[in-house]
């Protein structure tokens, strides 16, 4: 096989690879295809509980995301420690015994319950950790982009089918069908998931004990945190109240789906613009701004008006539309600015920080909703995004830098640290980090300046 050849089949994705590919982004998109189906319907379901009041709600639909946050740093550890499927399975055990214990409850305590069952589970940063193990460097970052495409396409998929399945097989049902695919999840991953040959320690996917600090004095990055808080905060806290104004404007349960599928069509085709316009003109902060300057309006304006159907379907097409861009930039953000030896650190605070959000939009809409009604939560809710706005005004593009893996196995572990000197010092390298145990060296490059005939050469060399 010549050179030219080899080449290129290391620019494909290899038979484990793509088997790796599939069943991982399947095990994310039933996870959270569970966790977002109640959002749209259990604001009006959770009515027929035992129990009810609106605060109450508000903290069963956000419950899960305080185990989330509380478990999510944890779980990547105990993966390194005790293996990836191990900590996986157990992880799904916990999902499914969470909606076992909310779909059989009929008073709203035992649901909440269940959903803090359900957000112990946390395992994203495992089967990230799991993914790493399971590819070549210059493959990752496609099974990477295909697990965050599953993400979104859940969210999708659970806004529209949630409300039909619900009225259907009513709330206790739908807890069921949750652990059906909490059950499922738990197949994909023992019997069609590869099993990895090498476990490394995964510092681009788990966080390090010695990296907080340094993260938490990041400016940029704590923008980016408070960013994702925030986004999903409004996310719950929206959700609390939204479903009850559909049915104000006389809006059946079951054909909430149907308003949910044309917001969410026509905010993915409005997204997608804007997202190239931001990667190809290197204008991430002004879209971001934009995006969060669009919640807050649709925020005030809902708190304001009470729209007919018409108006209330172009407001939350501008919603999603500025959510999905949101959820889209944010990752990319936290993945270019984080430095090299923290990037998992960063990415562990940043998911713990999205959880929270999600967990306390839900308990402080239920109250606002309880004590001073639907318009309450809105106007509060676009002072929040006003202040999000606020900081974005000082957030810094993200630079012009790509990441890129020398791989060395053959090098001992003692002579990497003069050889990351030797590779700083190549023009257009920014960053140089060793990783002895995997034999390679990450870096983030500038491509524009890069000496690409030092580095090939000192590849070759080594």
């Amino acid at each position: 096989m010549n050179s030219q050849t080899k080449a290129t089949q290391s620019h494909k994705m290899n038979a484990e690879e793509r088997r790796a590919a599939i069943t991982l982004s399947s095990v994310f998109a039933l996870r959270m295809l569970g966790l977002f189906m109640l959002l749209p319907v259990f604001s009006l379901a959770g009515q027929s509980l035992k129990g009810y009041t609106p605060a109450l709600i508000g903290l069963a639909i956000g419950a899960y995301g305080l185990t989330q946050a509380i478990f999510q740093i944890p779980f990547g550890w105990l993966s390194d420690r005790y293996g990836r499927k191990p900590i996986i399975l157990f992880g799904l055990v916990l999902f499914f015994i969470g909606s076992l214990v909310a779909g059989l409850s009929d008073h709203i305590y035992g649901v909440i319950a269940g959903r803090l069952l359900q957000g112990c589970g946390a395992i994203a940063s495992a089967i990230m950790a799991l993914a790493a193990d399971l590819s070549r460097d210059e493959q990752r970052t496609k099974i990477m982009a295909s697990i965050g495409m599953s993400i979104g396409a859940a969210f999708a998929v659970a806004m529209i089918i949630g409300p039909g399945l619900t009225h259907w097989l009513g709330l206790q049902g739908l807890f069921f069908v949750i652990a059906g695919f909490a059950i499922l999840a738990m197949l994909v991953i023992y019997f069609l998931t590869p099993n990895p040959q090498n476990q490394y320690v995964q510092r681009d996917n788990i966080a390090s004990h010695g990296q907080f600090s340094r993260i938490f004095k990041d400016g940029q990055l704590m923008r980016l945190n408070y960013g994702i808080f925030t986004l999903h905060f409004l996310l719950t806290s929206f959700f609390v109240a939204f479903p009850t104004r559909l049915i104000s404007l006389d809006v059946k349960m079951v054909d909430h789906s149907w308003v949910y599928l044309v917001t969410m069509a026509a905010a993915v085709i409005l997204m997608l613009p804007l997202i190239i316009f931001a990667e190809k003109k290197r204008q991430h902060a002004r879209i971001m701004l934009l995006a969060v300057l669009l919640i807050a309006l649709v925020e005030f304006s809902f708190g304001m008006v009470h729209f007919a159907l018409p108006l209330v379907v172009v407001a939350m097409i501008i919603f999603f539309t500025g959510f999905n861009l949101l959820e889209a930039l944010l990752p990319s953000m936290i993945s270019r600015i984080a430095p090299l030896s923290g990037k998992g650190t960063a990415l562990g605070v940043y998911s713990t920080s999205q959880f929270l959000g999600a967990f306390l939009g839900g308990p402080i809409a239920g109250l606002i909703m309880q004590y001073k009604g639907m318009d309450g939560i809105y106007l509060i809710g676009s002072l929040i995004a006003l202040s999000w706005a606020v900081l974005l005004l000082g957030l810094k593009n993200p630079p012009v830098l790509t990441a890129y893996t020398l791989t060395m196995p053959d090098v001992a572990e003692a002579a990497f640290p003069s050889l990351i000197d030797e590779i700083k010092a190549i023009e257009g390298v920014s960053e140089a980090v060793a990783l002895p145990e995997a034999g390679a060296v990450y870096l983030k490059v500038d491509k524009r300046i890069l000496d690409n005939e030092s580095l090939a050469k000192f590849s070759k060399k080594h």
